[in-house]
């Protein structure tokens, strides 16, 4: 018998040992596993990294296209402001520096009984004996600026005006201008002025439409027989044309002009509630028309930058209506000198009033004398 394997051995034989052994080829060599691991591991940091950098440019695009919009809408906005030069008075003779921190700006409102804008590029703020200061406040800014202060003077108040003797204190703007009128003010109160600025006041129109319009609160109603218009006792609400209206009356106001200074009052601090608390802050497109309607109707001094004007809205960013104290000079009511109405102030009492505003401590004045105008409800 032959010892030989037959082929059908052979192929048993082969096959068997094909499935039996293990094939060197099919045996991955030492670390080439880990290797394998480790270049894919890469190719997915690689790319989680393009991935990563990818929605980083995208959000840096974002982010300078939101700073150039902003520096944009702020070029925009400086742009707006009409600057005045020359409205500071000379140095010699001015009080000397308020208390570090605090500021005072004089505001004055111009009305000129005209359709056309008094203030900015359209209009001059200043025409020699054709227009008087006939809104005439002092802002005063504590350091912590938690809180502002607005004193009123009444337009009438008899005053000595430097170069013209005793006249009403808006003559002073008539006869010089800004700087005559910052004079006048400086010499009454001893109070120096920081800054000025002036809006005439069809700039309230504009600023109460931009606003969607604010709500005043009227005691009793009234008749305004110039405007032929009908306040209601209770809410009312004012558009930019009621706006003027409201802040124009005094004839027919039981108290004259000493009621259209609450009128006043009453719309500013409106205007500072719905532009605070009214969404206008949170809405772009709302603040970028009330920002643009307020530049727009404002002038103050040369030396106000845009800088300046954004470092105090920051400040003051969490000040509401109810933050804001409004008073009156204290005065002894109307009174008469030769043919013309005037005002007279209390120089005693307003003495203490300049005085607190010098020191910083018109909080403490308010506590201790009161004064200050209710102006939720107005006459």
């Amino acid at each position: 018998m032959s010892t030989q394997p037959s082929e059908d051995n052979a192929e048993h034989d082969d096959t068997s040992g094909a499935v039996g052994a293990v094939r060197t080829d099919d045996v991955p060599a030492e670390g080439a596993g880990e290797a394998g691991d480790d270049a894919a591991r890469q190719t997915r940091r690689r790319r989680r990294r393009r991935v990563l950098w990818s929605v980083l440019v995208f959000v840096m695009l974002i982010v300078l296209g939101i700073v150039s919009l902003v520096w944009w809408r702020q070029a925009s906005y400086n742009g707006n402001i009409d600057r005045l030069p020359g409205v500071m008075p000379a140095e010699e003779g001015r009080p000397g520096p308020n208390v570090v921190g605090t500021e005072n700006w004089l505001l004055v409102g111009s009305d000129t009984r005209v359709e056309s804008a008094t203030t900015g590029d359209d209009g001059d703020l200043w025409k020699p004996g054709q227009q008087r200061s006939d809104t005439l406040m002092l802002l005063h800014l504590p350091a912590d600026r938690d809180k502002a202060y607005v004193i009123s003077f009444p337009r009438d108040s008899w005053v000595p005006v430097p170069g013209h003797g005793v006249q009403k204190i808006n003559a002073a703007f008539s006869y010089g201008g800004p700087p005559l009128l910052i004079e006048t003010v400086e010499d009454l109160t001893g109070v120096r002025v920081d800054h000025f600025g002036a809006i005439d006041f069809n700039g309230f129109k504009s600023m109460t439409d931009a606003l969607g319009g604010v709500d005043v609160h009227v005691a009793k109603t009234v008749y305004d027989q110039h405007s032929n218009i009908t306040w209601h006792a209770g809410k009312n609400h004012l558009d930019g044309d009621k706006a003027l209206m409201f802040v124009r009356q005094r004839k027919e106001l039981p108290n004259g002009d000493f009621d259209r200074i609450k009128r006043q009052q009453a719309f500013l601090r409106a205007v500072i509630q719905k532009a605070a608390e009214g969404g206008t802050i949170s809405n772009p497109l709302k603040l970028d028309r009330f920002m643009s309607a307020f530049t727009k109707s404002i002038s103050v001094d040369e030396s106000v930058s845009a800088g300046d004007l954004r470092s105090l809205a920051i400040s003051m960013r969490g000040v509401r209506g109810s933050d804001i104290t409004f008073l009156t000079v204290p005065n002894k009511g109307p009174a008469w000198r030769g043919k013309q109405s005037v005002v007279l102030l209390d120089e005693a009492k307003a003495k203490s009033l300049y005085d607190s505003v010098r020191s910083a401590e018109i909080a403490e004045y308010v506590e201790r004398h009161g004064g200050a105008n209710s102006v939720g409800t107005v006459s």
